[in-house]
């Protein structure tokens, strides 16, 4: 079996959430997010190692209801190496070809949307923890990075500050 023609999707170190029309997968690894259209999803979904490009290619038109080409199917392929959410890299068939001019020769021809991958880097998870909230200080100190006073005003953990009394009557 050829990698090339059996792609496999990777499943390991990816928080996957399906929504309408798209699948968002968080890479744990690089930290990264990709939104999958609902083409690059039914193709990504679809590489199982098992199944060909032809195979890929007659399962997407089968879903979708509309003639799909084995080029669409690469171009999702090269899309997904690119966002490394392949277990092996795989080398798409257009040499000497660009993206640009793949895209032009499949979308003229192709009665689907072509298929999408949109990456952006995500927050690190130091960072998404930054926002602490708390009904009480045990809560504080229980979120890790959180300072260990909960404010009830705002349910917010804050830096204790021993001298604030004294800063706010020094202003009166």
């Amino acid at each position: 079996m050829n990698s090339s023609q059996f792609p496999l999707a990777r499943k390991n170190g990816l928080v996957i959430q399906e929504v309408p029309n798209e699948v968002l997968v968080l890479d744990l690894n690089s930290n990264k997010a990709h939104c999958l259209n609902e083409t690059a999803a039914l193709v990504w979904k679809s590489c199982d190692g098992n199944n060909s490009v032809s195979d890929i290619a007659n399962l997407v038109k089968a879903s979708k209801g509309a003639a799909v080409s084995d080029d669409l199917v690469w171009l999702a392929i090269d899309q997904l190496n690119e966002s490394n959410l392949l277990e092996a890299r795989v080398q798409a068939p257009f040499p000497g070809t660009s993206r640009r001019e793949a895209l032009k020769k499949i979308g003229l021809a192709s009665m689907i949307a072509l298929p999408i991958v949109a990456s952006l880097a995500a927050p690190k998870s130091a960072m998404a923890s930054t926002s602490c909230f708390c009904d009480t200080n045990a809560d504080c100190t229980l979120q890790a990075g959180c300072s260990p006073v909960c404010t009830g005003s705002n349910g917010s953990c804050v830096a204790a500050d021993p001298g604030a009394s004294s800063k706010t009557s020094s202003r009166s």
